[in-house]
C-alpha cells in the first residue's frame, strides 16, 4: 500500500486525538505516564528556576549599580600625585558644570576614621558635602531620613546610616567620636585626632555597605579635621549617559585642562561587574542544563511509548495511515508535555518574581534563619527585575528543546515495519 494512500493533511483531527489519547495513563502504561509526568515537572521547575534567577541577578545587578553610583557618581575626578588635594576645584567644578553633558559636579573630602562609642569600636569612611550636595543625594536625602539636614553646613554635626546607629548604640542627638591618624604634627611625629560630632540625622539606603560603614559631614568641617586647608579630595561626576562615560571623559579632560585624572564607573566598579556577569552566566548554563535533562526525558518516554504502541502503529500503517502521519502523532505527544510544562514554568516563574520579597520574607519566618544576609549581599531586599524579552528566549529556548527530543522518537515510529510489528506482538 503507498504511504500516501488516505493521507491526511498535516496535524488532522484524528492525528491530534491519537496523541492525545497516548498522553493519557493507562495500567499497562503507568510507568511511560510516570516519565511523562517527571518530564513535565523538570520542564516546568526547570524553566521556573531559570526565570526566577534571571531576573534576581539582573535585579541585584540594577540595585548595586544604581546604589554604587548613587554615592560615587559616574566618574571621579582626583588628583594626579595620591593624598594631595585639587586646590582649584572651584575653578574645575566651574567648567564641569558649563558641559550640557554633566548634571553633577560636586567636590567632597574624604577620610577613613575610626568610629568609637560606649558600645563599639570600628572603621568608617568620612565624606564631606556641602549642604545643597548631601541634599541632592537622593540614597540619603529620602523618606527614611531620620533627623533633618537643614543648616547641615552650621550644625558642627554629622550624618550617619541607620546600621551604624544601631551598632554604636546611638540615636540623633548622641555623640560619637571619630579618631583620625593624620592629626597635628608634634615632635614625636602625628598625633592622633579626637573629635566628637552629635548625630543630626540616620540615613537608610538599603546598602549595607553603605548604612554600616559611612558618615557625612559638613565640607568646611571636612577639610580642617583632614588638614585638607582650602581643597578637595575629589570631584564627583554624573553625566546623562553612563554607558557613554568614556567619550565624556575625553571631552571633560580638554574642558578642566592638565593636573587631574578621571576615573570612570566602569574601571572603579570592574571586579564588581565581571563577577556578576560571570554569576550569571554560570547560572543560566547551569539550570539550562536542568532543563536539557528534564527535555531528554521525553526522549526515553517516547521510545518506551513508541514500543507499547507497535500494534497500533501497525494497524494504523495498514489502515492507509502515511509514514508522516504516524510521525507527527509522536511528535506532538513530546511537544505536548513540552509546551505545557513550558507554559506552567512560565506562570510559576513570573508569578514568584513579582511576589520574590514576601516570599524571601516567608520562607526566612519558617526556617528561622536570613536566606540572603545583607552583611553579605550589600542589599536588604531581595530584588528581581523580569525581562520579557529573556523571559520569552527562556521559552522559546524551552520549547525548542523539547520540539528537537521527539524527533528521534517520532522518526522510529514512522519506520516501524507493520509485518514485524504485528508478528512479534
Amino acid at each position: 500500500m503507498s504511504d500516501n494512500n488516505l493521507d491526511t493533511k498535516p496535524f488532522a483531527a484524528f492525528e491530534r486525538t491519537i496523541a492525545m489519547r497516548y498522553l493519557r495513563s493507562r495500567r499497562k502504561e503507568g510507568f511511560i505516564s510516570a516519565i511523562a509526568g517527571f518530564s513535565f515537572t523538570g520542564i516546568a521547575l526547570g524553566v521556573a528556576a531559570l526565570i526566577i534567577v534571571m531576573a534576581v541577578m539582573n535585579g541585584f545587578r540594577a540595585e548595586l549599580l544604581k546604589q554604587v553610583l548613587g554615592f560615587n557618581g559616574h566618574a571621579m575626578v582626583l588628583p594626579v600625585s595620591s593624598g594631595e588635594p585639587i586646590a582649584d576645584y572651584k575653578y574645575r567644578v566651574a567648567e564641569l558644570k558649563k558641559q550640557d553633558y554633566v548634571t553633577r559636579a560636586v567636590p567632597f573630602i574624604e577620610g577613613q576614621v575610626l568610629v568609637s562609642s560606649n558600645r563599639s569600636n570600628a572603621g568608617a569612611l568620612v565624606r564631606g558635602l556641602a549642604e545643597a550636595d548631601i541634599k541632592n543625594l537622593k540614597p540619603v536625602a529620602n523618606d527614611k531620613l531620620r533627623g533633618s539636614l537643614d543648616g547641615f553646613d552650621k550644625t558642627g554635626g554629622i550624618a550617619i546610616g541607620y546600621k551604624m546607629s544601631w551598632q554604636h548604640g546611638v540615636t540623633i542627638g548622641d555623640k560619637l567620636t571619630l579618631i583620625s591618624p593624620e592629626g597635628p604634627a608634634t615632635i614625636f611625629g602625628s598625633a592622633p585626632r579626637l573629635r566628637a560630632y552629635p548625630i543630626v540625622a540616620i540615613f537608610e539606603t538599603g546598602m549595607s555597605q553603605y548604612d554600616k560603614g559611612v558618615i557625612f559631614m559638613p565640607f568646611g568641617e571636612a577639610q580642617e579635621y583632614f588638614n585638607s586647608e582650602d581643597g578637595a579630595t575629589a570631584i564627583e561626576i554624573k553625566v546623562n549617559d553612563p554607558d557613554n562615560i568614556g567619550a565624556d571623559i575625553v571631552k571633560m579632560k580638554q574642558a578642566v585642562g592638565p593636573g587631574v585624572q578621571f576615573v570612570s564607573w566602569k574601571k572603579s566598579n570592574a571586579s564588581l561587574r565581571n563577577a556578576l556577569v560571570v554569576e550569571r552566566n554560570v547560572m543560566f548554563i547551569i539550570l539550562t542544563l536542568i532543563i536539557l535533562i528534564a527535555t531528554l526525558n521525553i526522549v526515553s518516554g517516547l521510545i518506551m511509548l513508541v514500543k507499547s504502541k507497535g500494534p497500533d502503529i501497525a494497524i494504523l500503517r495498514t489502515m492507509g495511515a502515511s509514514k508522516g502521519a504516524i510521525q507527527r502523532v509522536f511528535f506532538m505527544t513530546g511537544a505536548a508535555i513540552g509546551v505545557s510544562g513550558t507554559i506552567v514554568g512560565v506562570i510559576l516563574g513570573v508569578v514568584v518574581c513579582l511576589n520574590i520579597e514576601p516570599i524571601r520574607r516567608g520562607l526566612e519566618a519558617v526556617s528561622g534563619s536570613k536566606l540572603f544576609p545583607d552583611e553579605v549581599y550589600y542589599l536588604s531586599q531581595l530584588p528581581a527585575e523580569l525581562d520579557i524579552t529573556e523571559t520569552a528566549l527562556v521559552a522559546l529556548m524551552t520549547i525548542t528543546f523539547s520540539f528537537l527530543a521527539t524527533l528521534y522518537p517520532s522518526w522510529k515510529a514512522a519506520k516501524l515495519d507493520p509485518v514485524e510489528a504485528l508478528r512479534y506482538d
